[in-house]
């Protein structure tokens, strides 16, 4: 019986992505996802590439602009990437959502941004 209900409780969570949820990602999954990847995707209608080194070093290429060099860390207690950049005063900060392929950033001051994610430093298209 027991064993019945936990294969039912562990059907209906892998269900759950079929039926369109969003899921929140968590401080240490929004740490997998960025750690030495890049993100893709478009900010503000310019398609951008942004680089997430082990270090907390960020590279930001967007396209017809230089490279912006900033930091970036995970706050755990708010669950949401943040990142700093030259000039700015504090850290400004995104919760991460995932809905079926793609990632968005979701904040109070912004419409949620989709993304995706590819492997490795990739902040030249090729």
């Amino acid at each position: 019986m027991i064993r019945r209900a936990v294969l039912a409780g562990v059907a209906c969570l892998m269900a759950l992505p079929a039926f369109g949820q969003a899921v929140k990602l968590t401080g240490d999954e929004i740490r997998a996802l960025l750690t030495n990847n890049t993100a893709i995707g478009r900010w503000e209608g310019a398609k951008y590439r942004q680089w997430f080194g082990p270090d907390g070093v960020t590279l930001y290429a967007q396209e017809g602009s230089r490279t912006a060099r900033g930091e970036w860390r995970v706050e755990d207690e708010l669950q949401e990437y943040q990142s700093i950049w030259p000039g700015d005063e504090d850290w400004e900060g995104w919760f991460v959502m995932e809905f079926g392929d793609t990632y968005y950033w979701v904040s109070r001051a912004t419409p949620p941004t989709p993304f995706q994610v590819v492997p490795g430093q990739s902040l030249i298209v090729e």
